[in-house]
C-alpha cells in the first residue's frame, strides 16, 4: 500500500507559480481563439432546473406506481399509462438537461450550413489571421 499512497502524493502536488502563469496564459489565449470551446470546456454550462428535475422524478414515481398498480389488478390499458406516465418523467427529465440559452433560438432560424463547410470556413478563419 505504501506504492498507493507515493502515487496519490504525485497526483495532488502543486504547481509551481511559473506553471500557474503559463496555465494562465494557455486559458487567455484560449479564451480569444476559441471562446465556445473555452466555455464547454470549463463547465459553464447550462445546468438542469431544480423544480423540473423534481417533477419529472415525481412523474417517473407516480407512473412506476400506475404501472405495476395495473399489473397487480391485471388491468393492462392501466399498466400502460403508467408506462406512458413513467416514459414522460423520463422524457421530462432528460429534457431538462438541453439548452437553454437565447442563442439556441436563433440557432434553428438561421440558414443550415453542411458540417464541412463549416469547418472549412472555421479553418480559413484561423489559417488567415
Amino acid at each position: 500500500m505504501a506504492w498507493a499512497n507515493k502515487i496519490f502524493y504525485y497526483l495532488s502536488m502543486p504547481l509551481s507559480d511559473h506553471e500557474k502563469r503559463m496555465l494562465q496564459e494557455m486559458e487567455a489565449a484560449l479564451l480569444t481563439e476559441d471562446p465556445r470551446l473555452f466555455s464547454a470546456l470549463s463547465g459553464t454550462g447550462p445546468s438542469p432546473k431544480r423544480p423540473r428535475l423534481l417533477a419529472s422524478l415525481g412523474l417517473v414515481l407516480m407512473g412506476i406506481t400506475v404501472l405495476f398498480t395495473g399489473l397487480v389488478a391485471k388491468l393492462t390499458p392501466v399498466g400502460v399509462l403508467g408506462f406512458a406516465i413513467a416514459l414522460a418523467g423520463i422524457i421530462l427529465a432528460l429534457s431538462s438537461f438541453g439548452t437553454s440559452s437565447p442563442r439556441s433560438a436563433t440557432k434553428g432560424a438561421r440558414k443550415s450550413k453542411g458540417l464541412h463547410t463549416k469547418l472549412q470556413s472555421r479553418w480559413d478563419e484561423r489559417n488567415n489571421q
